[in-house]
């Protein structure tokens, strides 16, 4: 190759690199205005800044209520340290804006803040509402963000829209199926309780067992009496039986205590006979359980 011959690729490489186009008008092209949904984005595509008017919360999140001094003390953190980690957005194009998947509580905190513009992580792929739902329920059911009835709410919602058994939305989630059980029979208490719920007036374990009433009107009331006089979860199954005429359960077939450090004992009960190896099996699955409301904070009860 002749020095000539480089150096007219070279012009022609340098040209195509600032948008410049072959043809008679030696006149730079401009590339075109990018389209909206491009504004704010990098050469990586998948990562970018945008102004916050750009995004909006996605009207189907199952979580809809958020804590003033939750988001006052992050707005605070973002003031201070700067946004830690993107938002997860998705393109609308009825909207013509990008719908937040997750970090809706970040995107408040940041208007809060007064932050022009907001770190974003863009999901090219279309996605199913199943599985939007399905990504936003993980989301917060990893930081345990939705309240009791909005968490009963989202599994009814993916058993509807897929067809699901409670047991398939456990699966799908990789969460305990009695958990999606003891969620969704909040959801047969009339609607005054279950906002009283939501609002933390009356523990969702003593709900649960509140659901257990057949009247909607006993249901009322003894959610009036747990919500006043504090009813723990045993005190709430012990007044239900009670109102159904119950007899308290009759001993366990198997019980075995193991004394620990100071006053502390550890009962293990069954239905059936049993032996040392189930034993190890429950106390093992009770320790994972014990750890891991540790891990999120849960006090005893």
């Amino acid at each position: 190759m002749s020095t000539r011959q480089a150096l007219d690729r070279l012009t022609a490489n340098l040209e195509e690199s600032m948008g410049v186009r072959g043809g008679g008008d030696a006149r730079p092209v401009l590339a075109p205005v990018p389209a909206k949904r491009d504004a704010g984005r990098r050469p990586l595509r998948n990562v970018g800044r945008l102004t916050i008017d750009q995004v909006v919360p996605d009207p189907d999140q199952p979580r809809v209520e958020f804590s003033e001094d939750a988001l006052e003390r992050l707005a605070l953190s973002i003031r201070e340290k700067g946004q830690l980690s993107p938002i997860r957005v998705r393109w609308s194009d009825r909207l013509e804006k990008w719908l937040i998947i997750s970090g809706e509580r970040r995107w408040r905190a940041a208007r809060r803040a007064s932050l022009p513009d907001i770190e974003c992580y863009f999901h090219e792929a279309e996605l199913t509402p199943s599985e939007i739902l399905e990504q936003q329920l993980i989301e917060n059911l990893l930081r345990e963000d939705l309240r009791p009835v909005e968490e009963a709410r989202a599994f009814s919602s993916l058993m509807g829209i897929n067809g699901w058994t409670g047991k398939e939305v456990a699966d799908a989630l990789r969460v305990h199926p009695s958990r999606v059980s003891r969620a969704l029979a909040l959801l047969r208490l009339p609607g005054p309780v279950q906002e009283r719920v939501n609002a933390g007036e009356i523990p969702a374990r003593a709900a649960y067992e509140i659901s257990k009433l057949p009247d909607p009107a006993a249901q009322a009331a003894l959610a009036e009496r747990a919500a006043a006089e504090g009813l723990s979860h045993q005190d709430a199954a012990r007044a239900v039986r009670q109102r159904r005429g119950k007899p308290k359960p009759p001993a366990r077939m198997t019980r075995n205590a193991f004394t620990g450090p100071g006053a502390w004992k550890v009962v293990v009960t069954g239905p059936v006979k049993g032996g040392y190896p189930e034993i190890e099996q429950a106390l093992l699955l009770a320790l994972n359980e014990v750890r891991e409301r540790i891990r999120t904070g849960r006090k005893p009860d």
